[in-house]
């Protein structure tokens, strides 16, 4: 038998190695990569290592919070902006595989989660996995507002944010609470002095300014650039109400000095004129929000949540302000059929509408429409035995949250203006006298109507 050459020998050898090493890269790329959920098979290699940064950042995150259990949603508001133009396509395949990187790639410092805290509660073993993980981490804390009240300003803190940061990206991890009048809420993110200021560009943050509050979001598992998360089942109007979401707290260390000036009223007749005027209010709310029509506390009811925390209970009355933009013919009807009967209707639509509707025993819920011109707002009132019409004009202002009586209402943020536009600089004093055609600050004579308008416009039941 003829010798067989050694190069030849080593030729086959050197062929049948290198075939058996391409077999393990595929192997690898087209089984166990997709097996792991770990590459893109098309992309990765057209990405710049910054897009592929974000994408690997939010996959170890994800890994992260799932090894311990917690369920986190995304709120970051580029992503939800870009999934919201692809949702049907989202939904419709959520388990199919991503082409590109289209969403978490796209270029931001940060990307947002949200957690409920009730949730999850052992956050050590979460951060030593972190750090395991190559994270670093920064926690944020502040005073819980939901133990304040009269009696006690408690300084018990808990956490309202966390920031895991790994690379060139950061993950904002959003705490939301849930509230008494079933609603959720994060706090304000504010650095503590010994905290470093550079640790990530928090001015970017897009949760974190002002605190905010939400209705409860029904929540989607989807499949994001072959990740798994679970997203509000309605991006874009998750979107617009976190456009509307700031959140402003009683003031209740000012409303203690201000009862310790002016004792609070714990006759009997005072306890039960507020328990009326709570039950007036949640019914009020309740029959706005079925019609979608936003409304804000206003005169005597939003002093009371400014000044004191509390309805004033000489006030005799709820006072609530909506923008005639927003008014609906169903408003009437719908009171009507809640219990609540027509008092009076002054003005109409176009000028100085106003509605008043009688709630139980002596206490009535008003009305007030508001109407916008170029550099301010005012709302009208109607003297009825002489048809003659008064202006009340105020700043324009914006519209945030606050919870008052255990229900979550709008009131103007710029609350401090709205009130002395009305009350005047000495509003923090009591007056239990009260003109409203000559005692507020704000108030303009504005004609008379026309003796032909008076049973349109002056309507008393």
């Amino acid at each position: 038998m003829q010798k067989i050459n050694k190069n030849v020998v080593l030729a086959l050898l050197s062929l049948l190695s290198l075939v058996f090493l391409l077999f393990q890269l595929y192997y690898y790329k087209f089984y166990l990569s997709q097996k792991n959920g770990a590459v893109f098979s098309k992309v990765r290699g057209s990405l710049s290592g910054q897009d592929s940064t974000r994408w690997h950042v939010v996959r170890k995150f994800l890994a992260l919070i799932s090894s311990h259990n917690i369920p986190v949603y995304l709120i970051d508001p580029l992503i939800l902006g870009l999934v919201d133009k692809d949702i049907e396509q989202i939904r419709s395949s959520p388990d199919g595989p991503s082409p590109e990187c289209k969403y978490f790639c796209a270029p931001r410092d940060f990307t947002t989660f949200a957690l409920l805290d009730k949730t999850w509660k052992h956050e050590v073993g979460l951060f030593r996995t972190a750090e395991k993980m190559g994270f670093q981490w920064l926690k944020i804390i502040n005073k819980d507002p939901r133990l304040d009240g009269m009696d006690d300003l408690s300084g018990i803190e808990i956490p309202l944010h966390y920031i895991f940061k790994l690379a060139s990206h950061a993950i904002h991890l959003v705490v939301f609470y849930e509230r008494s009048g079933n609603y959720l809420w994060h706090g304000p993110l504010r650095l503590k002095q010994h905290m470093d200021r550079k640790f990530v560009p928090f001015r970017k943050l897009h949760f974190g300014r002002y605190p905010g509050a939400y209705e409860k979001p029904e929540l989607l598992l989807v499949s994001i650039d072959d990740l798994k998360v679970q997203i509000p089942k309605n991006p874009s109007s998750f979107l617009e109400e976190m456009s509307r979401s700031r959140f402003l707290e009683c003031r209740y260390r000012e409303a203690r000095a201000f009862f310790q000036l002016y004792p609070d009223d714990a006759s009997l007749d005072a306890v039960e004129f507020r328990k009326k005027a709570k039950s007036l209010l949640h019914l009020a709310a309740l029959t706005l929000n079925k019609l979608g029509v936003k409304f804000w506390l206003s005169s005597g009811t939003c002093l009371g949540w400014f000044r004191q925390c509390n309805v004033i209970p000489h006030s005799r009355d709820v006072d609530l302000g909506i923008f005639i933009r927003d008014y609906k013919t169903d408003i009437i009807p719908a009171f009507q059929k809640a219990g609540l009967p027509l008092k009076h209707k002054f003005g109409k639509v176009e000028d100085s509408l106003e509605l008043s509707f009688q709630g139980d025993d002596d206490v009535k819920l008003d009305i007030f429409f508001f109407y916008e011109e170029d550099d301010h707002i005012w709302n009208g009132g109607t003297q009825a035995k002489s048809g003659k019409k008064f202006k009340y004009l105020f700043p324009k202002f914006t519209l945030c949250w606050t919870e008052f009586v255990e229900l979550r209402v709008h009131v103007p943020c710029e609350t401090l203006q709205y009130i002395e536009a009305n009350y005047g600089p000495d509003w923090k004093v009591p007056v239990k006298t009260w003109d409203w055609k000559s005692s507020p600050s704000n108030v303009q004579y504005n004609g008379i109507w026309p003796v032909e308008e008076w049973d349109d416009v002056i309507q008393i039941y």
